[in-house]
This record gives structure tokens, C-alpha cells and sequence, in this order.
């Protein structure tokens, strides 16, 4: 039993005395890349969220308003005040034949201005629950855009030129009447609601055109 005993420490020294002598081995760590391609998808997926959030949002804020905003069949003319807000409105031909940095750049532009007009309609609404909603939305929104930047920058397209955050809506006198007031609040989210559900195409073809995120061994020696 003893020399059995000392035969098993003798084969543990050599093997911790060979291991302390091997040489230092290069370490291998999976990193994962997260290029375009994992940048459009998450953009793609926050944006169709957006869109289930809208719906929420949109329904509740329209039985705030009263009728005849909250009757489904309601469709009223876009007066010339609603200008002022980013209009999706545009021949889906001449969209499609735009450039990918054209469109992306045309999304930034927007979500910011609509951004801006979101979050002056979250200090006029009367109850707790709606703006707690609207400060809900105004946040992911804001996700959005920076999503969107993202995009643009791992596609190596420069942001739009202007200031960094969203900007300041055009002056513009306010509504001469409740309704008309109640009428740019309905424009803003059938316009928002609009370029939610034409950006959620344009990533989802995106994502098509740029291959996944790879996932790549970096060396790092270590003992050298």
C-alpha cells in the first residue's frame, strides 16, 4: 500500500512539473462581430414593435380626443397645417428606387422631427395613464433613431447633416381652435403610423441584401 501510495504522488510531480514547463499556449476566444447585418435585424425587429405599440397608443389617444377621431371610418382631408409634419406619403416606385444610404437617411430625418412632435404632445395630454404611455413610446422611438444611426454607420453611410439630437419642429402659430388642434394630433400618428409600416419593408429587405453577423477566433498570445 505505501509503495503503491508513492508511485501515485511520483505520477502527480512529473505531471504538474511537465505542465509548469510546457510553453505558453496562444488562447482562442469566440468573439462575435456585430456587424450590418445584426444591426438591420435589431432594427427591423424594434421597428415592428413600434408598430404593436402604435396601435396601443393610437387607440388610446384617439378616444382621448373624442369623436369623431376615435369613429373607424373618420378620414379627413390632410389640411395644409399637417405639413409641417414628415409625410409618407410618396410613390412606392419612386421610393424603391432609391439608394439604401437615401432611404435610411430619409428614415433618420423623420423618426427625429416626429420624435420632437411626440414629445410636446406628452405635456398637453390631461391623464396619467396616456402620458405614461406617450413617454413610453417617445423612449422606444428614440431607440429607434439611434438604431438607425447604428445601421447607417456599420454600412460606413454618414448621418444626415444637422444638430446631433432631434431637431426643433419649424415655428409654427398654434391651432386657431380645439378642433384643428385635435387634427394635427390625428395627422402626427396616421403619418407616424405610416412610416413605421414602410420602414419595417425597407429593413426587412435590407436584411436580406447583407449576409449575418460571423462569428470569428481572435488569438491572443499570452507568455511571449
Amino acid at each position: 500500500c505505501a509503495l503503491r501510495a508513492r508511485d501515485s504522488w511520483g505520477i502527480f510531480a512529473f505531471l504538474c512539473a511537465a505542465l509548469c514547463n510546457l510553453p505558453a499556449v496562444p488562447a482562442l476566444n469566440g468573439t462575435e462581430e456585430l456587424g450590418a447585418g445584426q444591426s438591420i435585424q435589431k432594427t427591423y425587429d424594434l421597428t415592428r414593435y413600434l408598430e404593436h405599440q402604435l396601435r396601443t397608443l393610437a387607440g388610446t389617444y384617439l378616444n382621448y380626443l373624442g369623436p369623431p377621431f376615435n369613429e373607424p371610418d373618420f378620414n379627413p382631408p390632410r389640411l395644409a397645417r399637417a405639413e409641417q409634419v414628415p409625410s409618407a406619403t410618396v410613390d412606392l416606385d419612386l421610393w424603391r428606387g432609391l439608394t439604401d444610404n437615401a432611404r435610411l437617411a430619409a428614415n433618420y430625418r423623420a423618426y427625429s422631427r416626429l420624435l420632437c412632435y411626440l414629445r410636446g404632445l406628452d405635456g398637453q395630454v390631461g391623464t396619467v395613464e396616456l402620458r405614461h404611455r406617450l413617454g413610453h413610446f417617445c423612449s422606444s422611438l428614440q431607440g429607434l433613431v439611434l438604431s438607425i444611426a447604428g445601421v447607417m454607420s456599420s454600412l460606413g453611410y454618414p448621418l444626415p447633416a444637422g444638430p446631433a439630437g432631434p431637431p426643433a419642429p419649424p415655428g409654427a402659430p398654434a391651432a386657431p381652435n380645439d378642433f384643428l388642434k385635435k387634427m394635427d394630433d390625428f395627422w402626427l400618428l396616421k403619418e407616424l403610423q405610416t412610416w413605421l409600416w414602410r420602414s419595417a419593408k425597407d429593413f426587412n429587405r435590407l436584411k436580406k441584401k447583407v449576409p449575418p453577423a460571423v462569428v470569428t477566433l481572435r488569438m491572443e498570445a499570452r507568455g511571449f
